[in-house]
């Protein structure tokens, strides 16, 4: 069994930042894929930025230059800084791991407002 614990969250104002962590714990390799998703009201999950086991990055055009997405193994943990953030990032956001290299887990989620 595999466990994701997401937090930092919250409210914030057009412009500000919020970095999101997710800490992964169970059958894992401290190296698995990871990455961050979101959802709006009434939209599709969809993908933020990834991060492969050796580090390699993938942005969604609308958050490219304002986001980063970075992890540290020895604490099987992944981040999200968020800066510059806008109304329309408003959603819950979802960490992902893919555990063993093949099997993939997400966490409870955790909600992003961003206020104009």
């Amino acid at each position: 069994q595999v466990q994701l614990v997401e937090s930092g969250g919250g409210l914030v104002q057009a412009g500000g930042s919020l970095r999101l962590s997710c800490t992964a714990s169970g059958n894992i390799f401290s190296n698995d894929p990871m990455g961050w998703y979101c959802q709006a009201p009434g939209k599709q999950r969809k993908l933020v930025a990834r991060i492969s086991s050796g580090g390699s990055t993938n942005y969604a055009d609308s958050v490219k230059g304002r986001f980063t997405i970075s992890r540290d193994n020895a604490k099987n943990t992944v981040y999200l800084q968020m800066n510059s953030l806008k109304p329309e990032d408003t959603a819950v956001y979802y960490c992902t791991i893919k555990a063993r290299g093949w099997i993939d887990y997400w966490g409870q989620g955790t909600r992003v407002t961003v206020s104009s």
